[in-house]
């Protein structure tokens, strides 16, 4: 393969397939561990619900912690090229079917509640340090091409929207085929997404890495800015990832309508992407991210005013909405490759940049819950409940204080185009 793909005007689908492939099984992964999981070992399994809590905070926040020194390790596996790297990624993909597996298999000995929680504990770390590692070996790998705006939004979105697929079948497998045999899918797709990525070869970097240690993310000013909006417009899209279940249960009275809603909004976003990577051949990758939170701002404003019975009028929201996040999955991650090689980090510090990223990623859901749950409580709303106000609360919540954010966030990113001219071009 060319070691400079960035070169040519078009990403080949073969190329994209290849890289991107891997995603899917990764997404495939994360939906359960965050959906299926406390479900199935409090209803399932009879873990206490306090201990249960206690066990996914602690392995949650362990596993955005380590994030950073995985990517110090992805980036000493790249630079030592294909064969170290793909070796380790073969290791951590085994790993992690082999800790997935485990989740929804505890042994007879585990019956007991400690039991029960410890074998949680140490599956559930071995499961999610390898998906980690893999994710942030994964993200680096296509990160060392660089390129024009254009090819890092294609690169970028082969990639999301793989994730995207990987979602859409996780969130239906389990309850059609079962866990067990969704671990079976799942081993099967990382071995067709590793094998794929193989067959790429590490990329090159397009310059060569300079003399010395590589400097660390947090003395560039680009980053700091860039991961200041990342992490604003993430909590913008966590709190109603967060939120949703109760909005359309209480709010809407509709809960049957929940996975079509989803569907919706995935399947809008996949649709969605060609479109942004369209945008940033016109427009560049910061005005075409910031157009994108200003529709979504637009659209969702609306999620408010629904009540009772306006289930297909949110359907049609969580479509427009679906389209305005494919901006959001496809773009931040291209800036975040121009910061890097603009940097002078290109081909040596990817993994450093990428394990601060992705902890930002995690920190998001956290920091969602933890803003929007008490506030909800203080203003009076109850899940369940039929109390107008607190129902008013959940409303302003799920839609008022998400474009609020987005708002900020687009503030912030204008103001970082002006100070970084490099993030308009096109």
């Amino acid at each position: 393969m060319d070691s400079h793909p960035a070169a040519a005007p078009q990403l080949p689908w073969r190329t994209g397939l290849a890289y991107g492939g891997l995603a899917a099984p990764l997404a495939f992964v994360s939906l359960p561990l965050y959906v299926n999981l406390p479900y199935h070992y409090a209803s399932v399994a009879g873990a206490p619900l306090a201990g249960l809590g206690a066990v996914l905070l602690a392995t949650r926040a362990l596993d955005a912690l380590v994030d950073p020194a995985i990517g110090r390790q992805a980036d000493r596996l790249l630079r030592r090229g294909t064969a170290s790297a793909a070796a380790a990624a073969a290791l951590a993909g085994l790993l992690m079917v082999l800790g997935f597996g485990a989740l929804w298999r505890p042994p007879f000995g585990a019956q007991t509640q400690v039991g029960l929680l410890g074998w949680l504990a140490c599956s559930l770390l071995v499961c999610t340090l390898a998906y980690s590692f893999l994710t942030i070996l994964h993200q680096a790998w296509g990160t060392r091409w660089g390129g024009a705006p254009a090819w890092r939004a294609r690169v970028t979105a082969w990639r999301e929207g793989a994730t995207l697929v990987g979602v859409l079948l996780a969130s239906v497998l389990p309850s059609w085929l079962g866990l067990d045999a969704t671990t079976a899918v799942l081993a099967l797709g990382l071995v067709l997404g590793l094998t794929g990525l193989y067959r790429l070869q590490a990329p090159v970097a397009q310059q060569q890495p300079a003399d010395g240690p590589a400097a660390s993310p947090w003395a560039d000013a680009g980053f700091r800015r860039l991961l200041s909006i990342f992490m604003l417009n993430g909590v913008a899209a966590a709190i109603p990832a967060t939120l949703l279940p109760f909005f359309v249960a209480d709010r809407l009275q509709s809960p049957a309508l929940q996975p079509v809603l989803l569907l919706c909004f995935f399947g809008a976003a996949a649709m969605g992407l060609p479109l942004w990577v369209k945008a940033v051949s016109r427009w560049g990758l910061a005005p075409s991210w910031r157009a994108g939170m200003l529709a979504s701002v637009l659209v969702f404003g609306c999620t408010p005013w629904l009540g009772a019975g306006d289930g297909m009028a949110f359907a049609a929201i969580c479509l427009a909405s679906g389209l305005a996040l494919g901006a959001d999955l496809a773009l931040p991650g291209a800036l975040l490759t121009g910061v890097i090689h603009n940097s002078g980090e290109g081909g040596r510090g990817e993994g450093r940049y990428l394990g601060w990223w992705t902890c930002a990623t995690k920190l998001n859901l956290a920091l969602a819950a933890g803003l929007a749950l008490p506030l909800l409580s203080l203003a009076g709303y109850r899940s369940g409940g039929t109390d107008p106000n607190g129902l008013q609360a959940l409303a302003w919540a799920y839609g008022g204080l998400p474009c609020l954010l987005k708002l900020a966030a687009a503030a912030l990113l204008w103001r970082a185009e002006q100070l970084h001219s490099s993030w308009r071009h096109t």
